[in-house]
């Protein structure tokens, strides 16, 4: 570039030209920029077309269904996937081929990353709540991409930073492990963008693994059972600022993909999903009704067997003399209608002479008692 050149050149391009050419060109890293461009490209265009489609405009072109059938924009995104792969393969890595099959495979990446629901689920929930999968893949995938280019490398490890006696490498060795277990403790708490970008910053994951856990975390399943109160606090947490940053996430997403279906009551998703349920619920009544049945069968042959050897017991061992003398006396006292207490007859001892009753009625009283007159008896 000559001065003329130069001095027509804005001030901002130039110093964006240096920049590129230092810390692109000259750190070997084109390919994987052009691989960028081209996922951020693909999901934007891609993107613009399905809205586009679901806003029923007319002048664009809508699905391709050639014979009724439609295919996914995942199909060339595999198609773009498998020739930047194996090109790069063919051409042994050599320039200029890795920059375009840098940007063919990055054109891929956004192609396919793009229905990553579709894959996940099996079934097309592009415009469901489910479908949101997709942008979070797409959003990691440009980070991540984004965090290689500018210099971050995975788990914090820079070659060349082991020295010659072998204490650098040992030293490296800790911060990977470490930086490793604190991203592996961020995910287990439920902090899912913590615990990934923090494999590419270490920091992150620390920051992640020390603080409370979400409350449907297997985390907080497994350590916050028998704890109420640090569970009540990453509730409380999950309600005030987790709230408000997944409200905040939400609005972005629906910005950049749309917001999805509001899925009426008579949709056939919404038959689907019911159904499902319903199977589920009808499994597990099954399951509990067959439980119970087994249960009531158990108490009916356990009280069939303690009928049998009850009916079974007098005839091995026969009552004992007192029993059936008590059982006697019973049945003399309910017949001649007294009360039950009464003073066991045993063969040894007779029985207590009985005191008279009391008789209110017989007591004297203060009138002499007439008596009934006799009728004569007839003389012989």
């Amino acid at each position: 570039m000559d001065l003329n050149q130069l001095a027509a050149t804005p001030l901002a391009s130039v110093s964006l030209l240096d920049g590129y050419r230092t810390h692109i060109l000259d750190a070997h890293k084109q390919p994987l920029f052009l691989l960028l461009v081209g996922f951020i490209c693909s999901f934007v265009c891609i993107r613009f077309s399905v809205r586009m489609i679901r806003a029923k405009v007319r002048w664009w072109p809508g699905n391709i269904t050639p014979g009724g059938l439609h295919i996914h924009h995942m199909v060339f995104g595999l198609g773009f996937l498998l020739l930047g792969g194996i090109g790069v393969f063919a051409t042994n890595g050599g320039h200029p081929w890795i920059d375009w099959f840098g940007l063919a495979f990055g054109i891929g990446c956004g192609l396919v990353l793009d229905e990553f629901a579709l894959i996940l689920h099996l079934d097309d929930v592009y415009w469901s709540e489910q479908g949101r999968k997709s942008v979070d893949a797409v959003i990691f995938g440009i980070l991540f991409t984004a965090l290689l280019l500018t210099g971050y490398v995975p788990l914090g490890v820079v070659p060349g930073q082991t020295s010659s006696d072998g204490t650098g490498r040992w030293g490296l060795v800790a911060v990977i492990s470490v930086n490793a277990l604190a991203s592996v403790v961020a995910l287990i708490k439920g902090k899912l963008w913590t615990g990934l970008l923090g494999i590419m910053v270490p920091g992150l994951s620390w920051i992640g693994a020390v603080r409370l856990a979400r409350p449907s975390s297997p985390w907080a399943r497994w350590r916050y059972a028998t704890r109420p109160r640090r569970r009540a606090r990453a509730v409380r947490r999950e309600r005030l600022l987790h709230g408000r940053a997944d409200r905040a996430r939400t609005w972005l997403f629906d910005l950049i993909a749309g917001a999805p279906d509001k899925v009426p009551a008579h949709h056939t998703a919404t038959h689907r999903v019911a159904e499902r349920m319903a199977a589920r619920a009808t499994a597990h009544l099954d399951a509990h009704e067959a439980r119970a049945l087994a249960r009531r069968r158990a108490r009916i042959a356990d009280r069939r067997a303690r009928h049998t050897d009850r009916r079974a017991a007098p005839a091995e061992t026969p009552p004992s003399p007192e029993r059936q003398g008590r059982a006697q006396q019973r049945r003399r006292t309910v017949r001649a209608g007294r009360s039950r207490g009464y003073a066991v007859r045993t063969p040894s001892a007779p029985l207590p002479a009985r005191p008279a009753p009391h008789a209110p009625h017989l007591a004297p009283s203060r009138h002499p008692r007439i008596p009934h007159p006799v009728a004569p008896q007839p003389r012989r």
